[in-house]
């Protein structure tokens, strides 16, 4: 059993939002303000080190304790009130990511692991093995999407295919469908969303020029 890290302890890291693995959340503990989530997650545990930064559904978290396949992290409010993690339950799923190495191939697009703000799905239409799925999502975020454009869904990296008033749409190929969480959301169900970092970069620009 791995000691547990210090409250303090904190680092930045960057994901590419292609999911390795699917957790288990083992349990959901109260540890007033936050809660402490326990996720099993045999496949990325080993090689995985405390204090190591994991993208768990789109927020990155720091690993605080490890004791055999699995790994604990502490949620404090913030994270509870602006994410999707605050409705996790014991049995549910998680998409999990370990952080990039700059060694590592760029697979999906640059991920920081900072959830922009949270949509819902509104609509699935399937066609063949194909989904295409459309989110609600707030004004300022569809203000940094853009159709061809990246977004990131609890974790996952996503090409947009269009962007309406009140909502976005994405296409699921069978293997995200089957691999992350994506596949299993209902009509109604909330999702973290990231918008592109560069999307954020160039409205920063324009508003200063404003």
């Amino acid at each position: 059993m791995a000691d547990v890290l210090p409250d303090h302890y904190h680092h930045r890291s960057m994901f590419t939002g292609l999911v390795e693995s699917l957790g288990k959340v083992v349990s959901v503990v109260a540890e007033p303000p936050g809660v402490r989530l326990v996720v099993e997650a045999e496949p990325i545990v080993t090689g995985t080190a405390l204090g190591a930064s994991i993208c768990v559904s789109g927020c990155c978290l720091s690993v605080v304790r490890i004791e055999g396949p699995r790994m604990e992290f502490q949620l404090g409010p913030e994270t509870l009130t602006r994410t999707s993690l605050g409705r996790l339950k014991t049995g549910g799923r998680v998409n999990l990511e370990r952080s990039l190495m700059l060694s590592d191939r760029l697979g999906g697009h640059l991920v920081t692991g900072h959830v922009d703000g949270m949509g819902g799905l509104v609509s699935r239409f399937r066609e063949g093995e194909w989904e295409t799925c459309r989110f609600s999502a707030p004004s300022p975020l569809l203000a940094q999407m853009a159709s061809k454009g990246s977004v990131t869904i609890d974790g996952v990296s996503l090409t947009v295919v269009d962007v309406a008033a009140d909502s976005f749409s994405v296409a699921l190929i069978p293997q995200t469908l089957s691999a992350t969480t994506l596949g299993q959301l209902a009509t109604g169900d909330g999702v973290n969303l990231e918008t592109d970092v560069v999307f954020k970069y160039v409205a920063r620009w324009l508003e200063a020029r404003g």
